[in-house]
This record gives C-alpha cells, sequence and structure tokens, in this order.
C-alpha cells in the first residue's frame, strides 16, 4: 500500500493556465495518480488514462449534489442531466444513435464544399491587407457557420446565439469559479428559450437539419427512440457548443503551433499531403480540450490506492499525449508523426461525434491559408485565454503578405 501523498494537482495554478506541459511531467514522473481538488483524483500516464476511457467503472452521469457543488444552483445542473456527454447506456446509447445521423460519413463529406466557401470568403479580407487574426477571423466563426449549417440555426442569428454560447463554456470547467457561474447559468436559460423556439418553427416546418431528425424522433412510434422536449433543446445546444469550441481551439492552436515552428510551417508548405497528419498532430501537441472527468461507481485500484465510489476522476488528455513512455519527443511537433494515437477526442462509447468533422474543418481552413497566404508570419504577440479545460486563444495575429 502506498505510503506517502502523491502530488496535489491544481489546475488554478497560474503556471498550469499559462504552460500545464511541465507541471504534467511533474505528475508523470511522480506516479500514476495524483490529487486534484475536494473528491477527485488526477490521472496523468497515458496507460492509464487510455483504459480508464473505456472502463465501465467510470461514469459520466453525476448526482445533482455535484452540480450544486461544482457550479451552483440554476438552469445548468438539469443541463447537465440530460446532455449525451453526462449520460450513460441506456441514454447515452439512444441519444448518441440518433445525433450521430448529423456526424454520417456522407453528410460531413457533403460539408466539404461548403466549409471551403466560408474559408475562402473569411481570409479575403487578411489576403487583401496583410494582416490576420487566426482566431477572431478564422478559428472563431468558421466553425460556428458549420455547426449552424448542420442544427438548423439561421445564418441571421449566428451572431445572437455565438456569444451566449461562449458564456456557456464557462460551465465546463473542472470547477467553476464564482464570478463564472451566474454567466453560465444565465446563457443556459437564453440558449433553451432560443432552441425552444426555433424548434417550434421545426415543427411547422421539418427540413434536413439536426433538429428536425430529433424532432421526428420524438414522435416516433418506438418508445426507445422518442426524446423529450428537454432533452432535444439541451442536447442541440450542447451540439452547438461542442461543434464549435473545440475546433475553434483546433485552428488557433495549430495556427500558433505553425508560426513558433517555422521548419514544420515549411514542411507543410512545401507538402500538403501532409495535413491530415499534421491536423492530428497539432491534436496531440496542444490538445483542444485538456480534461475530462468520470465518477467512479466502484473501487479501481491505481498505482496502490483505492479509488472508492463517488470521487471524481479526472484523466488529463493532455498529459497523456505528452507521455514519453508512449511518444518519441512527445514535446517536438512533427507534422508527419505516425503512427500518432493520441486521446484528444477521448476514447470508448463517448469518442467524440464531431471529431471527423473537426480534421476536415481544420485541414482545409489551414490549407487554404498556407496555399494563397504569400507570408505566414507572427505580427504581435499572441493572447492565451487561461482554462486548463480548453487550450484556447483570445488572439493569434498574423501576417500574410
Amino acid at each position: 500500500m502506498a505510503s506517502e501523498l502523491p502530488l496535489r494537482f491544481n489546475s488554478r495554478a497560474p503556471e498550469v493556465l499559462s504552460d500545464p506541459y511541465p507541471v504534467y511531467a511533474e505528475l508523470r514522473a511522480s506516479g500514476p495518480l495524483s490529487r486534484g481538488g475536494p473528491g477527485q483524483w488526477v490521472i496523468s500516464r497515458y496507460a492509464d488514462v487510455v483504459p480508464l476511457l473505456r472502463d465501465r467503472r467510470l461514469s459520466h452521469e453525476y448526482p445533482p449534489e455535484y452540480h450544486e457543488f461544482s457550479i451552483g444552483n440554476g438552469p445548468a445542473n438539469s443541463f447537465f442531466q440530460r446532455i449525451i456527454l453526462d449520460r450513460d447506456a441506456p441514454d447515452h446509447t439512444r441519444l448518441r444513435r440518433l445525433m450521430a445521423k448529423a456526424f454520417s460519413p456522407r453528410l460531413v463529406q457533403r460539408m466539404h464544399d461548403f466549409i471551403e466557401e466560408q474559408v475562402e470568403s473569411l481570409l479575403a479580407p487578411g489576403l487583401d491587407g496583410g494582416l490576420f487574426d487566426a482566431v477572431t477571423e478564422l478559428a472563431f466563426p468558421l466553425p460556428v457557420m458549420v455547426v449552424c449549417e448542420l442544427v438548423g440555426i439561421p445564418p441571421v442569428d449566428r451572431d445572437l446565439v455565438r456569444p451566449h454560447a461562449i458564456q456557456l463554456a464557462k460551465a465546463f470547467a473542472l470547477y467553476v469559479a464564482e464570478e463564472d457561474r451566474a454567466a453560465a447559468h444565465a446563457a443556459v436559460a437564453w440558449l433553451r428559450e432560443y432552441i425552444g423556439a426555433l424548434l417550434d418553427e421545426r415543427g411547422r416546418h421539418l427540413g434536413d437539419d439536426l433538429l428536425s431528425q430529433m424532432l421526428t424522433a420524438e414522435v416516433a412510434e418506438e418508445p426507445q427512440a422518442r426524446l423529450s422536449r428537454e432533452e432535444i433543446v439541451d442536447n442541440t445546444i450542447f451540439l452547438f457548443f461542442a461543434g464549435f469550441e473545440t475546433t475553434t481551439n483546433l485552428i488557433a492552436t495549430s495556427c500558433a503551433a505553425l508560426l513558433g515552428h517555422p521548419r514544420e510551417l515549411a514542411r507543410l508548405r512545401a507538402d500538403p499531403g501532409l495535413l491530415p497528419s499534421a491536423v492530428d498532430e497539432f491534436l496531440r501537441y496542444d490538445a483542444p480540450i485538456q480534461a475530462t472527468a468520470r465518477m467512479a461507481v466502484e473501487e479501481i485500484e491505481i498505482g496502490g490506492r483505492t479509488i472508492r465510489p463517488g470521487r471524481v476522476v479526472v484523466l488529463l488528455l493532455g498529459s497523456a499525449n505528452h507521455d514519453e513512455e508512449r511518444f518519441e519527443n512527445p514535446e517536438r511537433l512533427d507534422v508527419s508523426r505516425s503512427p500518432n494515437p493520441h486521446v484528444s477526442f477521448g476514447g470508448g462509447a463517448h469518442h467524440c461525434l464531431g471529431a471527423g468533422l473537426a480534421r476536415i474543418e481544420a485541414q482545409v481552413a489551414l490549407g487554404r491559408l498556407l496555399s494563397r497566404a504569400p507570408r505566414f508570419e507572427p505580427a504581435g504577440e499572441v493572447v492565451r485565454i487561461p482554462s486548463v479545460t480548453f487550450r484556447s486563444y483570445a488572439s493569434v495575429p498574423v501576417a500574410l503578405r
């Protein structure tokens, strides 16, 4: 039985928010298990994270008391009890089967032309003027356009909905700061009202978007396929948020990584065929989502210690992606890295539904950007958004001409 207390991981420490990877390395070197916040254990090694992503002794469902502790009381509490992210089988299976239709390979491929059109229109001002912010002018608006098209949100409403989805991101922290809780609850309330009204309109005029598909399932004769109105609304909100947050971070971190690694940038310019492997390397190198959490429902033995039921287990995806036991020279960016078994899209039954679409968006955006821009060089300081859950940027200035 282990005797010395494991290291403590403080997800809000300044050094973690600015650059978590040296801290991750310390955690991995110290042992397979670290202490987190109250009632939390933290897993940092690849060999442990991968099987735990699939371990049925870890649940995605949390009791109401946990949400009250982590985010306070408000609309976000019931939101997290309905969305696919925090549901186990059979509810998760039922929701995933339906929502997977929005991300079928056929539909994702059909979106390719739409994505190319949007990228061209977004790049035009920067190519004309020579200066470009990879976040505000590409990484942020592109995924919003794409997910709105998938969900069925009218183009005229994109700018109306987007700020509330940004506020919703605060609710997905490992522990939501007191000053962020009111904004997160307000975002859920506003988005519920908006999506509810849109759902009513779809009831009168069905289309081929996800909202129409979910509404059709709601009235299906098969009881196991039926969704409640609340499930439709909340999972549409989650899909909208997840559809742009991860891809926004992926495109932004990819651009920042290329600016900091001119040799890899030159390789990618010289050989666009490397784009698929490059995107996976950007996913590994600076994962858009750094951590995911589960709740133990049975005892789990790790590193000579017992994780008891009711404890939260934080799986550090960003740390697993930099584990030197699994990846050669993990701190080096290599756009041709192969194989690249990163865990940035999670694993098991909860593997990211939109992984294929996110890859296509990033490949098209980066491919067009590098092929159209005479230059691709830093034009100022990058600005990060401090978060341990998401690796986000507020600004990545680029000189294109």
